[in-house]
């Protein structure tokens, strides 16, 4: 009777999870290189590090927004790209017993992922006013 007990908990886990969630996590890594390197990177104003640096992102519908800055260089912000996650596609196999794994999967932003996953900014110097 508890091994029976297990499985159904088990099988009722993997329901009430989205398979995005399960399966890839609601965060990805993505590589943020720059030329010239040594940029700062910050992640909607928090501070993630200096070029080249992988940084961690919430997944969503919408990027995070990325801003890089440099002494003598002009700030160079953007949103990575985001697409659906095809992984997300595995919610069908639970659609006829819980459509829940299709809400988790929107809230927590596992039903997209990042695609690029290497960014490659090029920050612009200034121009000297002497010009």
């Amino acid at each position: 009777m508890k091994g029976l007990q297990q499985a159904i908990a088990v099988l009722l886990i993997g329901c009430l999870t989205g398979c995005g969630t399960l399966f890839t996590g609601t965060t990805q890594t993505v590589q943020i290189n720059s030329v010239p390197s040594g940029a700062t990177v910050q992640v909607n104003g928090t501070y993630r590090g200096l070029t080249p640096t992988p940084v961690t992102l919430k997944k969503g519908s919408v990027g995070q927004m990325v801003t890089l800055s440099k002494e003598g260089y002009k700030q160079k912000s953007f949103q990575p790209q985001t697409v659906f996650n095809k992984v997300g596609l595995l919610n069908f196999a639970t659609l006829y017993l819980l459509p829940i794994s299709w809400l988790v999967d929107s809230c927590t932003g596992a039903l997209y992922k990042y695609d690029p996953v290497f960014y490659d900014i090029q920050l612009k110097p200034y121009r000297s006013s002497k010009e």
